[in-house]
């Protein structure tokens, strides 16, 4: 290939001046600025402009002849770590002033996932980007550092195969083939993934590659076609075009990426393969100096971001406009003294040394975040009582990710307490988050109760969650067959947060809202005709459960709207009074709907009302807080703390029992009912 589309020098003022594009539409999709709820979709932009330059620089090596796969990955490493390495240590020594030891310990995590470029795996296993909690994980946006280079450590690797299997023999036209065989297979498998595994598809480079090799394909094909002025000009302002109408176009509700990339992947594409290197789109002054600072702005954008929601600072105009001013002067500063210098003085040593020196620097790094990690985020710098507060977020059921099922249909069925069974708790993450407290009650050492849990999915029938991968609907009908087995004296303890489900997060507008689940159609909106028949599914399943067993509905557990722990320990911290609390007004008014739905179980199939009001809610206000512990671990989850209050709740549950509940171990039982384990 003899023509690269650079300028005499090399420098591409397109490219850099389209990065601009890109890192000014993240930033400011992060920092919630009007018109750019799409600008997420920048990275898909970083994604194809790391395909074009990388597969040029190794095209040409291949070329010439001369074609370093060790300088090629030592070339990226001094690009890419050094400001990644600084970022890291600042946030580590900051986080030990002002962090708590969980979410010190959890940024010394995500310290060592980022420089070891495997944070995307590590994100994909915890939670969704667009999810509240994302917004306070201090290097979420090295997840696509991850990506690519991921595909920079492949790329190489193909492309030497390709060439070196047929040498002499056309081997570019080849190489096309391949890039785009595997384009088409990404492709395909990110438009199937996106609906069903939607974050794997979002975070893993097996359904991201495509986008990157777009951008490969570009460089491949760029010099097969002679335009005109006139056509660049037309390519350049529709790929615009289609990049900006992507930042402005979608929003966090689109399936990403799936085909819906195409838009900005095209777009890119397209203004890349228009080359011009005067442009009003990417020429000017301000776009090449923000093009030249993208990596480092990107870098420090996010922090900044998840700093303002960290002082709860997110919606103040002030603070965001100095939130970005900071990037502005943070992204400068790490470009002239970081960056630069590293990239030159690096440069200048022997290949060995460099490497030698960035793998030094590397390890002198990650140790901080590995002895954090290990040391559980260093408890001890901050007072007992605000450590103590804090600690309530891992007051959580010892066996919560044993036990608790969050894709599939088939509970593990653990047992709580004794080889006897007393009754079933069944139901969502609340089941489990309530499940010791009825263990409590169980009438001797050898009584117990088993759990049937399932994160985010109601105990309803013929139910459909909005997340593809969790199987609400299989799940609830293999609970109803195994029942069939059950002994109809067992008594059932359902618990379900149905508010959640039917009408959305509570009490804070920017977290996910409208239904979680769906009966017999999709709805958008908490619509009084789905809220209808969400009541009536309540009490059908209720009065199902009930022909064969004695059933207890617990009253939904009320919600906080905020991170207990996490909320009153930041407020210690910074001396501010705090209370957490929800009045019991507001509380009826969200759940009066599910209160209704219940009270007609009870009336029409003799079903048992559970209310823990009483308990959690004296003077008219349900508490956060009560004798300085939390009592609950997030926002609506009762910590094993907080659970233990209920405990005279559940006694009903076994008054009626004698001791002859079932053993595990009866033959009749045994054979009869596989769950039992």
């Amino acid at each position: 290939m003899t023509q690269d589309f650079s300028t005499a020098s090399g420098f591409r003022s397109d490219i850099n001046g389209l990065r601009a594009w890109a890192v000014a539409a993240v930033t400011f999709y992060h920092f919630g600025i009007p018109g750019f709820r799409g600008g997420f979709v920048g990275v898909d932009v970083f994604f194809v402009i790391s395909g074009f330059l990388m597969t040029g620089i190794v095209v040409s090596g291949l070329e010439r002849g001369g074609f370093s796969l060790f300088a090629f990955y030592l070339a990226r490493a001094r690009r890419i770590f050094p400001a990644l390495m600084v970022l890291c240590a600042v946030l580590l020594a900051l986080g030990w002033w002002v962090l708590l030891p969980v979410e010190y310990e959890l940024l010394g995590t995500q310290a060592v996932f980022s420089l070891a470029f495997l944070s995307n795996i590590k994100f994909w296993l915890e939670a969704g980007y667009f999810d509240a909690a994302s917004h306070e994980k201090w290097l979420l946006h090295t997840w696509s550092l991850a990506v690519e280079w991921q595909f920079y450590l492949l790329l190489p690797l193909v492309l030497l195969a390709v060439w070196k299997w047929r040498p002499g023999r056309r081997p570019l036209t080849l190489v096309v083939v391949v890039v785009a065989a595997c384009l088409l297979v990404s492709f395909a498998l990110s438009v199937a993934a996106t609906p069903l595994v939607p974050t794997a598809a979002f975070y893993l480079l097996p359904t991201r590659a495509w986008e990157m090799l777009a951008g490969s394909l570009a460089y491949l094909l760029a010099n097969r076609w002679a335009l005109t002025d006139r056509q660049r000009t037309a390519l350049e302002a529709a790929g615009m075009a289609l990049v900006i109408g992507s930042f402005a176009g979608f929003d966090t509700t689109s399936p990403w990426p799936g085909w819906r990339a195409l838009v900005p992947v095209l777009g890119t594409a397209a203004v890349l393969l228009a080359a011009r290197s005067v442009s009003a789109w990417t020429g000017n002054v301000f776009a090449q100096w923000l093009g030249t600072r993208s990596y480092s702005l990107y870098l420090w954008h996010w922090p900044i971001a998840v700093a303002l929601t960290y002082l709860e600072w997110r919606d103040d105009s002030k603070a965001i406009a100095a939130g970005l001013m900071l990037t502005l002067i943070l992204g400068d500063l790490s470009y002239r003294l970081v960056e630069t210098p590293a990239r030159v003085h690096l440069g200048r040593l022997r290949m060995g040394w460099g490497a030698m020196t960035l793998l030094g620097t590397v390890v002198a790094v990650t140790a901080p975040g590995v002895g954090v990690r290990l040391k559980e985020g260093v408890p001890g710098r901050f007072s007992p009582e605000i450590e103590r507060m804090q600690q309530g977020a891992l007051d959580i059921n010892p066996r919560r990710d044993e036990c608790w099922v969050a894709t599939g249909s088939v509970s593990p069925s653990c047992m709580h307490g004794g080889s006897r069974l007393g009754a079933i708790v069944m139901g969502d993450s609340h089941a489990n988050a309530l499940v010791s407290a009825v263990a409590a009650n169980a009438q001797d050492a050898g009584t117990g109760v088993m759990e049937w849990s399932y994160s985010g999915c109601p105990t309803l029938e013929n139910v459909t969650s909005r997340w593809p991968e969790r199987n609400c609907g299989g799940y609830n009908e293999w609970m109803l067959q195994q029942l069939k087995n059950v002994p109809r004296d067992i008594p059932l303890v359902v618990v379900n947060l149905h508010g959640l489900y039917a009408i959305g997060e509570n009490g804070n507008p920017k977290l996910i809202n409208g239904p979680w689940v769906y009966l017999s159609r999709p709805y958008l909106n908490s619509e009084p005709e789905f809220l209808e028949e969400y009541a009536n599914a309540i009490s059908q399943m209720a009065c199902r459960l009930a022909r064969d067993h004695r059933v207890y509905l617990v009253r939904p557990i009320p919600e906080m709207g905020v991170e207990v722990p996490k909320a009153m320990s930041r407020a210690m911290l910074f001396g501010r009074h705090e209370e957490i609390s929800v009045s019991v007004a507001d509380y009826h008014q969200r759940n009066a709907f599910i209160w209704a739905a219940q009270d007609a179980a009870r009336d029409q199939c003799s079903v048992k009302i559970l209310d823990p009001l009483p308990y959690l809610c004296p003077d008219g206000r349900c508490l956060g807080v009560k004798n300085g512990r939390p009592l609950y671990y997030d926002e609506n989850h009762l910590s094993e703390y907080g659970n233990k209050f209920l405990v005279p709740m559940f006694a009903e549950v076994f008054q009626s029992q004698g001791n002859g509940a079932p053993k595990l171990d009866n033959p009749r039982i045994k054979n009869q009912v596989s769950f039992f384990r």
